[in-house]
């Protein structure tokens, strides 16, 4: 490994340990390129932050919630900070990848080809995309 920090590497596996039923759906479309071969990882650290699924290649972060982010402000200091640092980050509710996990790829696939790339706010989706990303 290059240089790796121990702590965020032994927190990273317990996250991924502790993965939600929604996580662990996406996760098996998402794992082994088996999304347009595009290669994802789980639980990657950026700075204090550790994201649900990372495609590096692309500077994409992908999160999965539940209705505790609902009235969390956290979420916007998460993706201020990963913006600022250069990934974009779409966010989908759990309900979302359970009952239109069709879509949530689609809208995933859009977002790697630079189909999407301006930002989205609505009930069912948040994509922020990173500054100096044109589509």
């Amino acid at each position: 490994m290059r240089g790796a920090n121990e702590r965020q590497t032994e927190r990273a596996r317990r996250l991924r340990q502790s993965d939600n039923d929604a996580e662990a759906i996406l996760w098996s479309e998402l794992r082994d390129r088996r999304l347009n071969g595009f290669k994802f990882v789980r639980q990657f650290p950026v700075g204090r932050y550790f994201a649900d699924f990372a495609c590096g290649d692309e500077r994409l972060i992908v999160e999965v919630h539940g209705s505790q982010h609902a009235i969390s402000g956290r979420d916007s200091l998460r993706d201020k900070y990963m913006v600022t640092n250069g990934w974009n980050v779409v966010r989908f509710w759990n309900t979302h990848v359970f009952c239109n996990r069709a879509s949530v790829l689609e809208t995933i696939i859009a977002i790697l080809e630079k189909r999407l790339a301006a930002e989205v706010r609505t009930a069912d989706l948040t994509f922020i995309a990173a500054g100096g990303r044109h589509g």
